[in-house]
């Protein structure tokens, strides 16, 4: 199970040619000093987005806010399960977390 949503995470990643995956245990995307992607041990996706944005995805996508290891990580949205059928899509949300944080004070 995990190991199938680890080749999607990188599958999703790939279509995105301006950053790659990071991390051996838990994949991760970073950029600018920020993650801004992530698989946790469930094999759930989360991604970073602006607190406005998080709002209007989590009600537009009917989901919430994304848990790693038992904490719940403000920022993150939990990626819907039927998203990943449509990684092209997908690649467009990582795409503008990826932007989203590229416009923050680099750390």
């Amino acid at each position: 199970m995990w190991e199938e949503k680890l080749k999607i995470y990188k599958e999703l990643i790939g279509k995105c040619p301006r950053f790659e995956a990071k991390g051996k245990t838990m994949p991760y995307t970073s950029a600018n000093g920020y993650m801004f992607s992530l698989l946790n041990k469930a094999g759930e996706i989360g991604i970073r987005f602006s607190k406005e944005v998080q709002e209007k995805y989590m009600k537009e996508l009917n989901t919430t806010y994304y848990k790693s290891y038992g904490a719940t990580m403000k920022g993150y949205v939990l990626i819907p399960e039927e998203m990943l059928g449509d990684l092209d899509n997908l690649a467009n949300y990582l795409n503008e977390s990826y932007d989203y944080v590229m416009s923050l004070e680099p750390k």
